[in-house]
């Protein structure tokens, strides 16, 4: 069938669909794409900073175990309101709307915390900084599905996420470079300066058009018809034509009920189920031994014997930053291994290596008297953090936008992300209050046995997602 007869037997929303779906990759898209990780790079960048800086904090403030835990959660906490609104206020209000603002809401969190007189204050401006950064995971997800074309489209999703570990790098060489400077008041710089980063997005974004897909799907079909040309303006004139007839495109477009309950209905729960409790499991062990590599590092006394407070946190900073150095490793496997080995196989390969990776690190601990420990401690946090994210961590966040039409797709992302994140504040709560009453070693088991679970679930859930070949305004039912 040629593909003149295609496009004459297909509606005027998968027209245009298909006009983006088959275009060559272009500046346009790349420049809107760097304007989309800034969600992803902040979450890594506060997640490193806010990691470095707790040994500085806790002896300032006299932190209980209790109230580290609470702090490092109110990330993850405000990350679960964030996404919970923001991918519903993103498919009726729109993509750019939202992904200005939480670029703000980040900027304000960051100035609070880095001006806090105490947990307290530091407790909140740090919720803050977790719901922009919440709201910013379903909506740049959303946009980036929505101006790529199919060809492209799983990469780059998997560099949008890959930018966690740019951000955990970047927070990296901060750090580093203000704690060589011997304050033990540098953690305030750490936390000024992922104020900066979210403020220089903030005046980036205001350059970029809305989702043409959102707006299509909320009949502005003149406006839609504007962001399709700025993406694609080798195709103006049928973009034109196209969107002309406002009435036959309007009724091409299905009318797709939103809401939390449509996630739930027969059509769409398994999916639901798929892109949700795998992100929970994966997000319990991510946020847990990510936000606490240093304190892990400390306690199985990776740092050697530094003296004095700053210089300790220095050793342990180093150690981190190559530790993490592997995050960046594996969303690269991920951008190429994704797209030809499939979402549901790198998933469950990826969930099956953070497992072995905690393992490693378990048998670390019981080395560390006889001098052999440090080898197996890197191996096996390289191996959890490099099969992390060329699996679960890049395939999980592609899922929604993938599964779900325009008029779910923030919803979805929003529920599955905050889902996630819940997993998360679990895990960052519970990690440093089950390392003090139980010991290192029972933590590292703990995050093996979450990692098998998410294994087990996603091959009880391993329905291949290429069985859903949906995407754009409508589904495409494979046609």
């Amino acid at each position: 069938m040629g593909w003149t007869r295609v496009v004459n037997e297909i509606s005027p929303s998968q027209r245009l669909t298909l006009l983006l779906d088959q275009s060559p990759l272009k500046g346009i898209q790349r420049w809107l794409w760097v304007l989309s990780t800034g969600g992803t790079l902040l979450d890594g960048f506060v997640l490193f900073a806010l990691g470095v800086a707790m040994p500085l904090i806790i002896p300032v403030y006299h932190m209980t175990p209790d109230i580290v835990g609470l702090i490092g959660s109110a990330l993850v906490m405000g990350a679960v309101l964030g996404a919970g609104i923001g991918g519903r206020l993103a498919d009726h209000l729109g993509r750019k709307r939202l992904m200005v603002a939480d670029m703000m809401i980040i900027a304000m969190g960051a100035a609070t915390s880095a001006l806090a007189n105490g947990p307290p204050m530091l407790f909140v401006g740090q919720f803050i900084v977790g719901i922009g950064v919440g709201i910013d995971f379903p909506v740049c997800s959303s946009y980036i599905s929505e101006i790529s074309s199919k060809r492209d489209r799983d990469r780059m999703m998997v560099a949008t996420i890959a930018c966690q570990s740019i951000g955990m790098l970047l927070a990296a060489a901060i750090t580093l470079i203000l704690l060589s400077r011997g304050s033990a008041q540098s953690w305030r710089l750490f936390l000024w300066s992922e104020g900066l980063i979210a403020l220089l997005f903030f005046v980036l974004r205001f350059s970029a058009p809305d989702s043409p897909h959102w707006l299509m799907s909320r009949g502005r079909f003149t406006e839609a018809a504007q962001a399709f040309i700025r993406i694609i303006p080798e195709q103006r004139e049928t973009v034109l034509q196209i969107t002309g007839d406002h009435e036959k495109l309007g009724a091409s477009i299905p009318k797709v009920k939103a809401g939390m309950a449509t996630l739930f209905s027969p059509r769409y729960r398994a999916r639901t189920a798929l892109v949700t409790i795998p992100w929970f499991l994966m997000d319990i062990a991510t946020y847990g031994v990510g936000l606490f590599t240093p304190v892990i590092l400390g306690s199985i006394e990776i740092s050697g014997r530094t003296r004095g407070l700053v210089a300790h946190d220095l050793a342990l900073a180093e150690g981190s930053g190559i530790i993490d150095l592997f995050l960046l490793f594996g969303f690269l496997l991920g951008i190429w291994s994704v797209p030809r080995f499939g979402r549901i196989r790198m998933q469950c390969i990826g969930f099956a290596g953070m497992a072995v990776g905690m393992l490693m690190l378990m048998a670390a601990v019981g080395l560390t008297n006889l001098g052999l420990h440090i080898p197996l401690v890197f191996t096996g946090f390289i191996v959890f953090n490099l099969l992390m994210n060329a699996g679960p961590n890049s395939t999980t966040f592609t899922l929604a936008p993938i599964l779900f039409p325009t008029q779910l797709r923030g919803t979805a992302g929003g529920f599955a992300a905050g889902v996630a994140k819940l997993g998360a504040t679990f895990g960052v709560f519970l990690l440093p209050i089950l390392k003090e009453r139980f010991g290192v070693s029972n933590v590292l088991g703990i995050v093996s046995a979450v990692s098998l679970l998410g294994l087990i679930v996603t091959l009880s859930l391993r329905r291949e997602d290429r069985a859903w070949p949906s995407f754009g305004i409508v589904e495409m039912d494979g046609k």
